[in-house]
C-alpha cells in the first residue's frame, strides 16, 4: 500500500495535530505499535478517518511515541499532505 507518512516523534497528550489535503484521503493518527501493524498490513487502531475537508484536526489522546499516515485506501490517484503540531 502506498501512503505518506509523518514520523511526529513523542508528544505529551493534548497536542493538536493539523493535517492539510491536496483532496480527500484517509488521515490516520497511530501510536508506534499500531503503525507497524499498519506497514505490515495488519490490524490496527488509529484516529481520524477519511478526511474530506482540510485543514483536519485532531487531539494527540495520550503521551507517547506518534505517527501520521495518509493514503487513499487502495483506489488510484495521488494526494499531498502537509502535518504539524500545534500547541
Amino acid at each position: 500500500m502506498n501512503f505518506l507518512h509523518n514520523d511526529l516523534g513523542h508528544l505529551s497528550g493534548g497536542e493538536v495535530v493539523e493535517v492539510n489535503l491536496s483532496n480527500a484521503a484517509n488521515v490516520k493518527l497511530m501510536d508506534s505499535s499500531n503503525f507497524s501493524n499498519y506497514r505490515r498490513g495488519g490490524r490496527h487502531e488509529y484516529f481520524g478517518g477519511h478526511v474530506t475537508r482540510s485543514p483536519f484536526r485532531l487531539e494527540v489522546p495520550r503521551e507517547g511515541h506518534w505517527h501520521v499516515a495518509v493514503d487513499l485506501g487502495g483506489y488510484a490517484g495521488s494526494v499531498r499532505a502537509g502535518v504539524r503540531v500545534l500547541g
